[in-house]
């Protein structure tokens, strides 16, 4: 997920973790996003969030970042987790409430 204001990706992530959601959300300095938007190409200083979840949540996420999110279509992807240290799979797994 990107955000352009650092209180609402603060707010975001908070509200993940709150609703247990998420194990983990990691907010990235901002960087340059260009991107195509209504015919042109536009530019933006943009924080990166990324949850750590699992693949079950992918809803539930959607739907708190689209009632926080200040953008009309806010980004919000998902990647598949192919593999990584058991313990923290596990840690992950026992954190986030599926409801």
């Amino acid at each position: 997920m990107t955000c352009d204001k650092k209180k609402e990706a603060a707010a975001i992530a908070r509200e993940l973790l709150r609703t247990r959601k998420a194990a983990c959300v990691s907010i990235y300095p901002r960087g340059d996003s260009l991107y195509w938007w209504k015919g042109s190409i536009e530019r933006a200083r943009e924080y990166l969030l990324v949850a750590k979840t699992r693949a079950s949540s992918l809803p539930g996420v959607i739907n708190a970042v689209k009632a926080i999110h200040s953008y009309e279509v806010p980004e919000i992807v998902a990647l598949p987790i192919v593999g990584g240290n058991r313990d923290y799979l596990q840690w992950l797994d026992k954190e986030v409430r599926v409801r």
